[in-house]
């Protein structure tokens, strides 16, 4: 896999056609070793002297973000460096070029932004539920099965198993162990093909890591945030709402508040986070298991202006559908509030209509009530300048209450909410496996204390 790497860096400086294997816009573990084993096996599969190109659908500025696949690829001694990004190949200039051929892995719908090469799409390979009005007219190969992985994997042992060496076959089994919860069957997310070819995978290469092991380790790192900035830490797992022009940014902190308030010049790097994306408000939900297993969730909002933060702090401190039992924790900066969350079901997903809640207040509050004076504490010119510097924050070309993705940008037809595979395969977006823990401790803390009973 290295050497096959290395030459597909090499093959980016000549002026000739590419087969181009894309994984998607979100580039987790699943889309990026997909892409690399395709590439790989197509490469090594095809007669003609045709050259084929993994590319990971990010910058490579934001793979730091993704501390599981850089965790992995040093296990597995595959350098970064010889990896191709998005930033570092014109898809676009090749398809004017004719040269230009794309094979989609792990999606099967392009990006807004690359509508345009559709008809470069010679084939899809997908574990998600297809979207025919959007899927690209072309050979589409698609299973329900939890890891894209698998797929890729069947693919190798069918069509070419000799290819295969340690290297890759670690990456494919390490990734869909990681996809399938270490393919638990509480959780129900590996299916039979997905346990066939894990099996398959440690019956050919017998001294593959021990299944907790690979699982433990790769969990652990995707929820590593201890070597990024507060900058990276904040988009590594954020949402953005939007209502009449302000913009709240939501993140998901994988570490204990207190030690995220201590960070070195943590103020100074949330103004400027704040000022660089435009947003009037942050909330960093934190997340992660005191030493008893117990999951513990709090609250910091971060606003500068005082009549927004207010609003804000009282509609959650207040809030009964549902309860956030919130206790204030010690903050040393009047524009940052901190809470210690009582209820640590309330996710951010069940935070977000409580932000949407309490922006609708603010505006209401701002509203001079008809037929009322204006008092000289709150002119009419006072709120109209508070209603423009709100409307100035808007973001060109996105509608009023849009939900911005989060960073990375999730592909559409990933697991969102009210998509088909709600009811079937469970999300596990970061925040999703937090969730399962959390339910799993609860139960488990539930039981234990009945039976003492």
């Amino acid at each position: 896999m290295e050497d096959y790497l290395q030459g597909c860096r090499a093959a980016l400086q000549e002026s000739r056609p590419l087969h181009v294997v894309l994984g998607n816009e979100a580039c987790d573990l699943d889309s990026t070793v997909s892409a690399l084993a395709l590439a790989f096996y197509l490469a090594k599969t095809t007669e003609a002297e045709e050259v084929f190109v993994p590319v990971l659908n990010i910058k490579r500025s934001e793979l730091p973000l993704r501390g599981d696949i850089v965790f992995f690829l040093q296990k597995v001694h595959i350098p970064e460096s010889i990896l191709i990004f998005r930033d570092e190949i014109d898809l676009h200039a090749l398809y004017q070029a004719g040269q230009l051929t794309l094979i989609l892995v792990d999606h099967h719908i392009l990006s807004k932004s690359d509508t345009a090469l559709e008809e470069a799409v010679a084939e899809v390979l997908d574990h998600r539920p297809i979207e025919p009005k959007h899927c690209p007219p072309c050979h589409v190969s698609v299973e329900l099965v939890g890891s894209c992985a698998t797929l890729v994997t069947e693919r190798i042992l069918q069509g070419a198993p000799e290819i295969l060496d340690r290297q890759t076959a670690a990456l494919l089994h390490g990734t869909i162990i990681l996809d399938c919860v270490n393919m638990d069957l509480k959780i129900g997310k590996a299916t039979p093909k997905d346990s066939k070819y894990v099996e398959k995978l440690e019956v050919l290469f017998p001294y593959l890591p021990k299944r907790n092991d690979i699982f433990g380790s790769l969990q652990k790192a995707k929820f590593d945030v201890s070597g990024l900035t507060t900058e990276q830490m904040l988009r590594k797992d954020q949402k953005t709402i939007y209502r009449q022009g302000v913009k709240v940014a939501i993140s998901a902190i994988y570490m204990d508040l207190e030690a995220f308030l201590q960070r070195s010049n943590l103020l100074a790097d949330l103004h400027a986070f704040c000022q660089a994306h435009s947003y009037d408000v942050l909330v960093a939900m934190t997340i992660f298991f005191n030493t008893h297993n117990e999951p513990v969730r709090q609250l910091a909002i971060f606003c500068p202006h005082v009549a927004l933060q207010t609003t804000i702090c009282e509609v959650l401190e207040r809030s009964h559908s549902p309860p956030l039992k919130l206790t204030p924790a010690s903050s040393t900066h009047p524009n940052l509030h901190a809470y210690l969350q009582g209820n640590t079901q309330v996710s951010r997903k069940k935070l977000l209509p409580l932000l949407q809640e309490a922006l609708s207040a603010y505006f209401d509050s701002m509203k001079i009530p008809s037929g009322q004076p204006e008092t000289a504490d709150v002119s009419r010119e006072q709120v109209d300048k508070e209603l423009d510097r709100a409307s100035n924050s808007l973001i060109s070309g996105l509608s009023q209450d849009e939900e911005d993705p989060p960073l990375p940008p999730t592909p559409m037809n990933s697991l969102v909410d009210e998509c088909p595979l709600d009811q079937g395969l469970p999300k596990l977006s970061a925040e999703a496996v937090f969730e399962k823990c959390s339910q799993i401790s609860l139960s488990q803390s539930t039981t234990a204390s009945l039976s003492k009973k």
